[in-house]
């Protein structure tokens, strides 16, 4: 056993199983910041205008996003603060290396190799383009992992809705396949208009949806809470006056596929995106599944076999132990106190390379055996949304 491993299980024990992250911002080459995340102003352009803005804070996260040849090698992963000083940081990709069932569970370990989510807040003043994520068996041909999405629109986050709280998903029932092929076709000679095919739904916050893969959708203006991996094809060349170029539509296609369009429509769950009844499949309002005068706790992402989450509320003064059967990752979006032995904070506002208080990964035991959480506050109540996995207790969608 090497040095890091070494230091790797030292920490585990001292932490008592729960790990303090180091905040992760992405930038990413398209849209316009929303400016919400708690990044400092003066940070959005923090690896240079290049790379475009920051518009994505990533939590738990084991994978790098496909932000291009000039990324860092580790950009987008998430590091573990082990003494309160950067240079000692450890990736949480290496506990799960070192550790293996120890920190997420043997189930877990045993099925997928590896922490097989990650979360995030999005963050665009405007609307993003229409597209859809790939499934497991498209991606895997790319050597990539296909895409399960699920949203929650987190109210302490939103103190304004942007310039379009309106997303769309899926196409109108009445719409063709050769309709969509048609505007395809014009990719790169005119504005496609994509979205005059789907349906819009204004945003409601402190609620979410879930989106299978192969469903195009087109999220609006509200920082949003998001769960997966991070592999697409951009059906709308042109939104909020900015172009996509055809490698939007096509990257995630093997090299020969590139140019064809039948098997990039195949990309598409067609019935799933013609749903006549699309809201009551996949509108996901919170559900209750405690509630007393010390805390609630709410499902936020439920109803798939992928990723869940939750959202914790624990009111002034109070002190509440609380159990998962499931290793999360959570970050903490209002309130301040104790999570176990650690201290915890919203953030106020974050420099780019800060350490923090707000974000956690609590280990299979810990969840176990439950987690002691504390709200100091004498007026302001304490609310973190935690992310995991997907399991048997998830309730599924009617």
């Amino acid at each position: 056993m090497n040095k890091k491993q070494d230091l790797i299980k030292e920490h585990l024990e001292k932490s008592g199983g729960i790990l303090n992250l180091i905040p992760v911002f992405d930038p990413r080459r398209f849209g316009s910041a929303g400016h919400r995340p708690k990044l400092h102003p003066d940070d959005y352009y923090a690896l240079g205008t290049k790379r475009g803005s920051i518009k994505e804070r990533w939590f738990s996260s084991v994978i790098c996003p496909m932000n291009g040849t000039d990324a860092a090698e580790d950009e987008g992963l998430s590091y573990v603060n082990l003494t309160g000083r950067l240079e000692d940081k450890i990736s949480l990709r290496d506990f799960v290396n070192t550790l293996k069932g120890e920190l997420i569970g043997s189930a877990l370990y045993d099925k997928y190799g590896n922490w097989p989510m990650y979360s995030k807040f999005f963050d665009y003043e405007g609307p993003l383009f229409h597209h859809l994520h790939l499934n497991f068996e498209a991606a895997a041909r790319v050597g990539k992992l296909g895409k399960p999405e699920a949203y929650y629109f987190p109210p302490q986050y939103n103190n304004y809705m942007g310039k379009f709280p309106h997303t769309y998903f899926g196409f109108d029932p009445d719409v063709t396949r050769e309709e969509v092929k048609e505007r395809l076709k014009g990719y790169t000679d005119r504005d496609t208009r994509i979205t005059e095919l789907s349906r819009a739904y204004r945003v409601e916050l402190g609620t979410g949806w879930y989106t299978p893969p192969g469903v195009v959708h087109a999220p609006g203006s509200v920082l949003t809470y998001e769960w997966n991996s991070d592999v697409n094809s951009v059906y709308e060349n042109i939104c909020d006056n900015e172009i996509y170029d055809y490698s939007f539509l096509a990257e995630n296609c093997p090299e020969d596929k590139w140019h064809d369009l039948d098997y990039i429509l195949d990309l598409l769950d067609w019935e799933k995106n013609v749903d006549p009844h699309y809201r009551k499949s996949y509108f996901r309002p919170p559900i209750t599944i405690a509630e007393n005068e010390q805390y609630t706790e709410k499902w936020i992402a439920y109803g798939n076999d992928y990723i869940a989450a939750k959202e914790l509320t624990v009111q002034p003064g109070a002190r509440v132990m609380i159990q998962d059967d499931t290793p999360y990752g959570c970050i903490l979006v209002q309130g301040y106190g104790k999570i176990g032995a650690h201290n915890c904070a919203c953030a106020t506002m974050l420099r780019f390379g800060q350490l923090s208080q707000d974000e956690f990964f609590v280990s299979y035991d810990a969840a176990k055996q439950g987690v002691s959480i504390e709200n100091h506050s004498s007026c302001e109540p304490l609310v973190m949304l935690k992310h995991f996995p997907s399991n048997s207790l998830v309730p599924r969608a009617e």
